[in-house]
């Protein structure tokens, strides 16, 4: 066994190590494993941030881009989910965090109703298993190569792992092994970049760069990809506000302040951390030349170019990406296949049980709740991780490569729920009605624009969805104002025992 694959044994064991011994702080309770009790501080808080947005797009994949296409078809990653952070601390964690949710589909219940909730439910679950699957392939890829083993059983191997220490701890377990990747992750591309300039010196590089490469053609001109940059770059700012995982890590704050700074620390250090990998992806150009798969520009600068500590350093941070992402996903859809499509729908709906509290004033959906224990939600979110993984497996198996697949995924998201989140919180006027055309109108159009969009216009059926989206709901909502009423009076706080006896948060 290589260097290499003993040290990035070690973090790997060391990952899966601390992810388990988080059984112990959940404590037999579902807002604890969902939420960490909404009681994280700052520092844990903007740590899962970061590391969540720098996946392997905005680190291996930024480097890719850049050495392929330019500057901009790699940075638009971190530069987008940098955007998504600085938004969501300006605008949607205080008012989020405030709500006591633990998922984020509870909030399309509350401001609207049950079937807008099951909707918006649907989409985010399927998005993110697919994203699942493509960190499950994209670890499992990088593990095959360095340990040299057939890539389905170095899936599997990861697959599990990263299962069972998610099952185990919840969002604990993700704080811990987030922890340990990102900030060694960081120090990894930090010192590969300086010690690559020092040791050859920019013109060695600048040498290699083709013209185009480093201007503002790549956001200019529809000939070097403006068009689709763009498109990448406001998916991400604006898709991802609807992201289930940086969702998690919001509620989980302890108070609004600490979601809104940590959104902007997230924010601060992808920009930093992303601009080195784009920096790393240039110097590529020199010093690999003619390399068979760009997709490993950054993983052999770190087993070749540099020195042993920044290699390893890198190549646990790029599996380390991998897994953050995968276990926050699998958690994310775990439970909100649990709680708002089983707890609170199936089970209340179907099995006939009733809410023992009283509730005067609320809503029918309110009133008519599952009383479900905090220990049951735990049961239910942890047995729906199966089915999650089961799929991701799946789906990494089939097709290890889930690209467009991927982008259409979360396109719909983006398409036909960033709108009615957002006019939920800032416009009274918004009703259920609205939300629901605008769903259904948003997502069905970017599947149509999929099919259809000429390919020079290529871009244009991520960005033209959303807008569509936005008159939609404000046209609807305004014309049945009178006979679907808005529920903009649940936007509040409310008590955090709450959230079981009544389901509304």
């Amino acid at each position: 066994m290589s260097p290499m694959a003993i040290g990035l044994l070690c973090f790997i064991l060391l990952f899966f190590a601390l992810g388990i011994g988080t059984y112990f702080l959940v404590k037999g309770s579902g807002k604890r494993y969902i939420i960490c009790g909404k009681s994280l501080p700052f520092f844990l808080v903007g740590s899962m941030l970061l590391a969540q947005s720098l996946d392997a797009n905005a680190t291996m994949g930024n480097a890719t881009g850049v050495y392929l296409g330019g500057f901009w078809a790699g940075f638009q990653f971190p530069l987008g989910l940098a955007l998504c952070l600085l938004l969501t601390g300006l605008f949607y964690a205080a008012p989020l965090n405030r709500m006591n949710l633990l998922t984020l589909p509870d909030f399309y219940f509350r401001r609207y109703n049950w079937v807008t909730e099951i909707i918006a439910s649907l989409l985010m679950a399927f998005s993110f298993a697919i994203l699942v699957a493509g960190n499950f392939a994209g670890s499992a890829w990088i593990v095959s190569i360095v340990f040299e083993i057939d890539y389905t059983w170095a899936l599997i191997f990861i697959a599990i792992g990263i299962f069972i220490y998610t099952i185990a701890g919840g969002l604990y377990a993700c704080a811990a092994t987030d922890i340990v990747q990102i900030y060694p992750a960081i120090a990894g591309f930090v010192g590969c970049f300086i010690w690559l300039l020092y040791t050859y010196g920019w013109d060695f590089f600048a040498g290699s760069i083709p013209a185009g490469y480093m201007d503002l053609s790549g956001l200019t001109s529809m000939e070097n990809g403006a068009l689709l940059n763009w498109a990448g770059i406001l998916a991400l700012g604006l898709g991802d506000i609807v992201a289930l995982d940086f969702m998690e890590r919001v509620f989980a704050a302890r108070d609004e302040k600490t979601a809104k700074i940590s959104c902007f620390f997230g924010a601060g250090f992808t920009i930093f951390t992303g601009l080195i990998c784009s920096g790393i992806g240039l110097m590529g150009l020199a010093l690999l030349p003619e390399i068979s798969d760009p997709r490993m520009v950054l993983p052999s600068i770190a087993m070749t170019s540099v020195p042993f500590i920044f290699g390893v350093f890198i190549m646990g941070g790029i599996i380390g990406a991998g897994a953050s992402t995968a276990d926050g996903g699998i958690l994310g859809v775990s439970t909100v296949l649990g709680r708002n499509i089983i707890q609170k729908n199936i089970l209340r709906r179907w099995g006939k049980t009733k809410i023992a509290k009283d509730n005067p004033g609320e809503s029918e959906e309110v009133v008519q709740a599952t009383a479900i224990s905090d220990r049951k939600l735990l049961i239910i979110s942890r047995l729906m991780a199966i089915p999650v993984v089961g799929f991701a497996i799946y789906l990494a198996i089939i097709k290890p490569e889930p690209g467009i697949l991927l982008v259409l995924a979360f396109d719909v998201v983006f398409a036909g729920c960033l709108v009615p989140l957002t006019l939920g919180l800032y416009w009274k006027k918004a009703n259920t009605p609205g939300a629901l055309a605008a769903i259904i109108i948003g997502s069905v159009l970017r599947l149509i624009l999929f099919y259809t969009i000429p390919e020079h216009l290529a871009g244009l059926d991520t960005l033209i969805p959303p807008v569509v989206c936005l008159i939609v709901m404000v046209v609807v909502s305004l014309m049945t104002q009178e006979s679907h009423p808005p529920k903009h009076h649940v936007i509040r706080e409310v008590p955090d025992d709450s959230y079981v006896i009544a389901g509304i948060c």
